[in-house]
């Protein structure tokens, strides 16, 4: 996969507090990249450096295959809603839309119209903004955030405070947007569990360091229901669950194989096993959500 964003080290320090540390983060074209981390875990800040918002400390970045000065330029092809939608309340959302395309030099034709159409919103009308549900102002912000068709898209915590209807309707337009546009997304959440039905890769940042970067189905295959087990000799384990007819399972370090089938097998797999002189050390079934994965992962607690 093509990437259109890469950073290296990149780095914000206030004062001698790192808000965001060392983090080599990479998009590719056309993915919905979602970052997971808490509050104040550095997701705003980042995203804001990636956006040209603010500047880094230390480190680098490249946009569409370029580093440096020769960023500036392309900051025109990213669209963002970070911390609130700047919109005004006394205009109504085409108003609001002509706005911001007026000040970006956008005069395509029907493009307010188009935006309004694919966020869901060309039944509003007269409507002032102030009188928009929560869930509206979110829509019309991210059409703000699409005025000249930008290549890609940064969400700071879309769906914070929304109830789950709002939730829904946000979902459903950032998933066309992206099968329909082939925009890209970056989306900073700590709605674990929302995120992960719309997100096709995901970056997991903690006290401002990414701690790993993982697709989609790499997170399934770690959240996955299965079979965990501890062996002694995981060459001759592998041997014995082959000969059982196993064929869905996968060694994940010196002594541990995970098995995603045939999980109510448990006592004859130990069995077996102890037939053949291995011994297992440990046989479990684990379903692990991504919230559970998350906090395995930082060591916290359930507050997300």
């Amino acid at each position: 996969m093509e990437h259109i964003l890469v950073t290296n080290s990149l780095t914000k320090k206030y004062r001698h507090h790192k808000a965001v540390d060392g983090v080599n983060m990479h998009v590719g074209r056309g993915a919905i990249y979602g970052l997971i981390g808490r509050n104040g875990a550095g997701k705003t800040t980042l995203l804001k450096m990636i956006s040209g918002l603010a500047g880094p400390t230390d480190g680098e970045f490249s946009l569409f295959g370029q580093t440096g000065k020769k960023t500036t330029p392309l900051f025109s092809r990213i669209g963002t809603l970070i911390e609130s939608p700047g919109i005004f309340g006394n205009m109504d959302a085409t108003e609001n839309l002509r706005l911001k395309a007026i000040a970006l030099g956008v005069r395509k034709k029907n493009h307010v119209e188009e935006l309004l159409e694919l966020v869901g919103l060309s039944h509003t009308g007269n409507k002032r903004v102030k009188n928009f549900s929560l869930g509206m102002k979110q829509r019309l912000g991210i059409a703000l955030a699409m005025v000249g068709e930008p290549d890609m898209v940064i969400l700071d915590e879309p769906i914070n405070g929304l109830d789950p209807h709002g939730i829904a309707e946000i979902r459903e337009t950032l998933c066309r947007l992206n099968a329909e546009k082939q925009i890209t997304f970056i989306i900073s959440s700590h709605i674990l569990e929302e995120l992960s039905k719309i997100a096709t890769h995901y970056g997991i940042i903690h006290n401002g360091v990414l701690l790993q970067e993982l697709t989609r189905k790499e997170l399934h295959d770690k959240c996955s229901e299965r079979i965990e087990l501890t062996v002694d000799d995981t060459s001759k384990a592998c041997t014995i669950l082959e000969a059982m007819d196993f064929r869905h399972f996968k060694v994940v370090s010196n002594d541990t194989i995970h098995i995603f089938e045939r999980l109510d097998d448990t006592g004859e797999i130990a069995v077996a096993l102890s037939c053949q002189g291995v011994k297992t050390i440990g046989i479990v079934v684990k379903n692990e959500a991504l919230e559970d994965y998350f906090l395995n992962l930082t060591g916290g607690e359930r507050n997300v």
